[in-house]
This record gives C-alpha cells, structure tokens and sequence, in this order.
C-alpha cells in the first residue's frame, strides 16, 4: 500500500483535529458549570476571570484596580461634639449599620448611633441629609430615646434585658412616602423575644418623623424591600431566635404596612449558620440571594428562588470569598449588578466593589476603602454614580461617590492576582 504525501498530511490533520476537539471537550468538562436558578441551583461559580486564582480566598486583595472616588465623612463618634449625647470616654461610641436613599430632591443617610460598643442599651438611630451626596448636614435623631433606656437610666450603655436598643434597617420608600425601618428589642444579645420591625414616617409637613407603627411582630430584615413582579415587597427575616430557625424571607406589604407571609429558607440552623441576607432580582425575573456564613468558611453562600421568593434551592457555599461581613449589592439601570463587601476572608479590609453581568457570576472586583476595618457597606445609583456608605472601625459613617464611568473604564488583570505569601485564610476574630 502506497500513501502519498498530501495522503499523510491529510491523515496528520485529521489526527489533530480529533485531538484538538478531544482537549477543548475535557477542557469544557472540567469547567465548572454556570449557574443557573432552575437548571443549576448547586453551581459554586460566584467569581471568575483570568485573574481570580484557583483558590480564590488566595487573591491579593491590597492589589485589586483602585477606583477613583469623593470621600466624604457624615459623622464620627472619635470628633468632639459629633455625637454630644453618646459619647463614651472609653471608646467614643459606636456608628454603624449605614443606609443611603434619594427622596425629594436629595439624599439620606441613617445609621445607628450609640453609647459603648454596638447594639447596648440607649442605642438611638440617626439621620442626615445632603443635596449632592458630598456635603451632609449636621446628623439628628431618626428615634426617640428607646424605652427606659436613656442616658439617665442604670441600664444605658449595658448588655442587659432590662434595657432597650434601636437599630437601623434602612429606608423604604412606599407609595410616595419615606418610611425609616428600624428594630426594637432588649439589649442582651441578637435578639431579644420582643424584636420587632417597626417604621418611621417622615413627615414633610412638619420635617419630623413620626411614629407609623409595627411592620412584623419577631422579626429584624437586612435591608428594606424590594418590589417583585407580582406587586409585592419582598424582605429578608430574621426572628430573636434565628440562629436556631434560620432566615427567612416575608412578602406582601401591599394592602398594610403590617401585613406580611413568611417563607423559611431551610427552616433550620442546622446546615447554614446564615447572618444578614441580601438578594436581588435577576434578568429573568428569578431570584438570588446570598448568605453571610457565621461557620467562618471564608465564602458567601447562594441561593435561589423560582417563585417569588415561597421557596428557595439549598443555598451552597460559592468560590466568592468573604470575612463574614455583611453585604450590599443591587442591580443597576444598565443592567448589570454590583456587590460590595469585605473579599478577605482574614480581616474586614478592603472593601471592594464586584460586578456582574449577569447576576449570578462576578468578573471584577475594585478596591474601594482599606488600611483600616471598614464595613456594613450600602450602595445605591443616582445619575451615573454609586454612592456607597459605611462604617469605619464602627465609629465613622464615611460615603464613597464613584462615577459609572471610571469604573467601566478599568479593565482587569489577565494573569492572576495571588497573594505573595499566603497563610490558611480562615476568618479569626471577625465581630458581628
């Protein structure tokens, strides 16, 4: 038998065909699956890119693109007079639990505002004002004085049930109206067997907040809600004894402030030690929602939900890294979503600013605030800008403006960002 030369090539071609198409398909299937709400609820992908290394709690966070901002600080228990009636000479007070809206023409900042450290007995929620999100007025009470619970009381500034603590849980702008959502429960731990989500109303009358009642008996939510496509609000749950029971979400407020169903995640505590939820709307209409691990693994975990928010998949732990920190994330006019938080899983520090197209994977991650602990993140969108509010050391409510173009601008890195010298990254010390 005779084979000629073009016979060869020919046969050398095919060969390297076969074998390019064999590596392309192991390649495809050692590719971890794209996750999807119906289709593939278990996937892990919350992050990807060339630069992502393949433990991606690895990644050299202090080398992440940096993003130009406008910083600005709202208030600091550290400054004389920022906060005359909580002051503590021992550590100054705490600030924390930041949220940011744009309601009649300008913005508003609440926070929590208390003697000590976070959550004691007195602890009041705060608010402030500003025209371009730079330049904020001088900060007031949101609340009253929580009950029995005043600077003159024996209980101020103590972990105890005998006293009272307001927290901040953001704005809610319905049918109209600015409502302020903040907690109410006894100050001895998270949470007390009278919590309850109650609202404040501002009246623009008078441009004073008034008392506009209970929201759900046994219940603190993350953020404030958002409105599905069926018309109703949707929020996270948590109950005084969810450590035990597990999150929650409640739909409804439609008809009534107050009237709300409550949908359990898994009904249990015992497979997820799930803190401060946050979720958002996808592209087609789905819903993804991602958990803080207080089992310290390092990472967010995921899950979703084809109903409107009555049932959701097994939330799996995602390859997103995390300090077990809350999280703030949302979808933006041009479609696309954002996510701030705390990636190192060793220490609240930087905080960064991921983005997704498409919801469910993330492809960038910017450094926004570090050197220093920086949390309890809030983003929103206003004309062409993030603003992004936060606490520094828990005692500072700082704002970052960061113009949407800036970040579009920045382009990632092709090679891996990994860390030089890398220990186990297993979160230590991280507080609530």
């Amino acid at each position: 038998m005779i084979i000629t030369v073009r016979q060869s090539f020919t046969f050398e071609l095919i060969q390297l065909l076969i074998l390019t198409s064999l590596v392309a398909t192991r390649a495809e299937e050692a590719r971890p699956a794209a996750p999807h709400p119906a289709t593939n609820p278990s996937s892990a992908v919350m992050l990807s890119g060339s630069w992502v290394p393949e433990d991606s709690r690895w990644i050299a966070f202090d080398q992440l693109p940096r993003v130009p901002s406008v910083h600005s600080v709202i208030s600091d228990v550290r400054v004389a007079g920022s906060s005359p009636s909580t002051v503590n000479k021992e550590s100054g007070g705490v600030n924390q639990h930041n949220y940011l809206t744009h309601y009649g023409g300008k913005f508003w900042a609440m926070w929590s505002d208390g003697p000590g450290v976070e959550d004691r007995a007195g602890q009041r929620v705060k608010y402030s004002t500003s025209s371009d999100g730079v330049q904020w007025n001088m900060p007031e009470f949101l609340t009253p004085v929580p009950p029995n619970s005043g600077p003159d009381s024996p209980v101020y500034n103590t972990r105890t049930e005998e006293g009272f603590r307001y927290i901040a849980r953001g704005f809610w702008q319905r049918e109209g109206e600015l409502l302020a959502l903040v907690s109410l429960d006894e100050a001895a731990g998270f949470f007390g067997p009278s919590l309850e989500l109650r609202a404040f109303r501002f009246n623009d009358a008078t441009a004073n907040w008034d008392d506009a009642g209970l929201v759900f008996k046994n219940a603190i939510n993350n953020f404030p809600p958002l409105r599905l496509r069926t018309g109703e609000w949707m929020m996270s749950r948590r109950t005084h004894d969810y450590k035990t029971t597990g999150v929650h979400f409640i739909v409804g407020g439609v008809r009534a402030l107050d009237q709300w169903e409550s949908f359990p995640v898994l009904g249990t505590a015992s497979e997820l030690k799930a803190e401060e939820p946050e979720w958002w709307i996808l592209p087609d209409n789905n819903l993804a929602a991602v958990f803080r691990d207080n089992r310290r693994s390092g990472a967010l975990y995921r899950s979703f939900s084809t109903d409107d928010g009555r049932t959701w998949s097994t939330p799996v732990k995602t390859n997103f890294p995390d300090a077990t920190s809350k999280i703030s994330g949302q979808r933006l006019l041009d479609g696309r979503y954002v996510l701030v938080s705390n990636p190192n899983p060793n220490k609240r520090d930087p905080l960064a600013l991921s983005i997704s197209n498409d919801g469910m994977v993330f492809t960038k991650m910017l450094y926004l605030a570090g050197g220093r602990h920086v949390d309890y993140p809030h983003v929103i969108e206003h004309e062409g800008h993030l603003y992004v509010a936060f606490a520094g050391g828990k005692q500072s409510v700082e704002v970052l403006k960061i113009s949407l173009k800036d970040i579009e601008a920045i382009a990632m890195p092709t090679t891996p960002l990994l860390a030089v010298t890398v220990s186990d990254p297993t979160p230590t010390g991280n507080t609530p």
